[in-house]
């Protein structure tokens, strides 16, 4: 069935089976495979998007419920060739080491940071909690987090 919706501001209509996950469709048919896929339960959190401003799991919803949608991928939280203020904390704090996980934190802490850009990090410990890296330890990704609330704050919860 054909769905239309928004993806990193720019309209798309694919044409998916209903069962697809909205994961699945941003990797194979729209080609933006930095939403990656680890556990396809929900649990890991690499496969977190942003959907009309919320953090979502995209293995766990399927394509055709983003009709309509704004759907932002972690390519498109930057519209330039530049990493966002987020992006160099992570790598200012050594907050990745193979990169799965990566995304997947980086869309929801950009989520938390844009509506609290003031959390503290037991805050920013429960809101990521829910994402699991197997390689940092995460004190590195609080960090990152906490460093990365001053570009929030001075734009209005926008890095």
């Amino acid at each position: 069935m054909p769905i239309r919706f928004e993806v990193n501001g720019k309209q798309v209509t694919v044409e998916v089976e209903p069962r697809l996950t909205l994961a699945d469709c941003l990797r194979q048919q729209l080609r933006l495979t930095g939403t990656h896929i680890g556990c396809d339960h929900g649990v890991c959190g690499a496969c977190t998007v942003l959907v009309d401003g919320d953090a979502v799991r995209a293995c766990l919803m399927l394509a055709v419920q983003a009709e309509g949608s704004k759907v932002v991928t972690v390519e498109g939280l930057s519209n330039d060739d530049g990493l966002t203020p987020l992006q160099k904390s992570f790598r200012k704090h050594h907050a990745l080491q193979c990169g799965f996980c990566t995304p997947g934190f980086i869309t929801t802490a950009h989520a938390l940071l844009s509506e609290e850009p003031d959390c503290d990090a037991d805050r920013i410990r429960d809101v990521l909690s829910g994402n699991i890296c197997r390689c940092t330890g995460y004190i590195s990704i609080v960090e990152a987090v906490l460093d990365a609330r001053a570009a929030y704050k001075s734009n209005g919860g926008k890095p």
